[in-house]
């Protein structure tokens, strides 16, 4: 590619991904608006708010394909969640949309499917059964994606993103978790395959207790290779094992499944 954008670069994902998918593109445009580094070379730092319709048309343009990690990652107001991860979203497509239809990758969530049991195993046919409010806007985006690839033939790969750190941090990472190796390996697999469509799947590495069955998007041939296993030790010996009558131990969204609505 010539140039791809990666929106939410300040965020931890996008501090990484920074590094690590560099060789993608003649040119890396990272956006924010969160403080990032300055520009290294073959580097555009733009500073623009997703809410913000004609930054997002401007920030969009002269971009071949796009890693989408922005908005609000975490539980939050409604009317914070509103302005990132539902106005900012429209935004992007309908900026894409206008710049020569680059493909993206949507950074989705686990949370859209919080409230399933950590006994059950899942595909992505399974219903949506968000845990909060920053859940049902991963499925809005997800709902957004497939309007948009079906309407107007958008390509969309909706990664709906486990646990993504260095190394598992929790008992419940041992199923969710998604490392970096393996994040960038799937971004590099999306972006050379000849087609996408608007095809979902789980951000999950290839741990042994994992959650999620990924069949419906083997097509595009991303095998991740590393397995929370290896790190069960060391999480062990530094965390607590949950109450095992807790939201932690019982439900795929752990601790979110239990957080109350935030007031605006």
């Amino acid at each position: 590619m010539k140039r791809l954008l990666i929106t939410g670069a300040g965020g931890g994902m996008g501090r990484v991904m920074r590094e690590r998918l560099a060789t993608l593109a003649e040119t890396l445009r990272l956006s924010d608006v969160a403080p990032m580094e300055a520009a290294g070379p073959r580097e555009e730092v733009v500073y623009c708010d997703l809410a913000d319709r004609d930054g997002m048309m401007r920030l969009v343009e002269g971009c071949d394909g796009i890693v989408h990690l922005g908005g609000i990652s975490r539980e939050d107001s409604f009317s914070r969640i509103m302005q990132a991860n539902i106005l900012g979203l429209y935004n992007l497509y309908e900026a894409a949309r206008a710049h020569g239809m680059p493909r993206i990758i949507f950074a989705s969530s686990n949370h859209v499917v919080g409230f399933y049991r950590q006994d059950q195993f899942i595909d992505t046919r399974a219903p949506a059964l968000p845990d909060t409010l920053y859940g049902v806007s991963k499925c809005y985006g997800e709902a957004l994606a497939k309007m948009y690839y079906h309407k107007f033939g958008l390509e969309t790969a909706i990664v709906r993103i486990g646990s993504c750190f260095e190394m598992p941090r929790s008992h419940r990472m041992m199923a969710s978790w998604l490392s970096y190796a393996d994040f960038t390996s799937l971004v590099e697999t999306i972006f050379k395959a000849p087609r996408v469509g608007c095809t979902t799947i789980w951000g999950v590495s290839n741990n042994d207790a994992r959650w999620w069955d990924n069949s419906e998007a083997n097509f595009l041939g991303w095998r991740p290779k590393d397995n929370a296993e290896d790190y069960r030790l060391a999480m062990e010996s530094s965390t607590t094992t949950p109450d095992p009558n807790s939201a932690d131990a019982i439900y795929q969204g752990g601790p979110f499944t239990s957080f109350g609505i935030k007031p605006d």
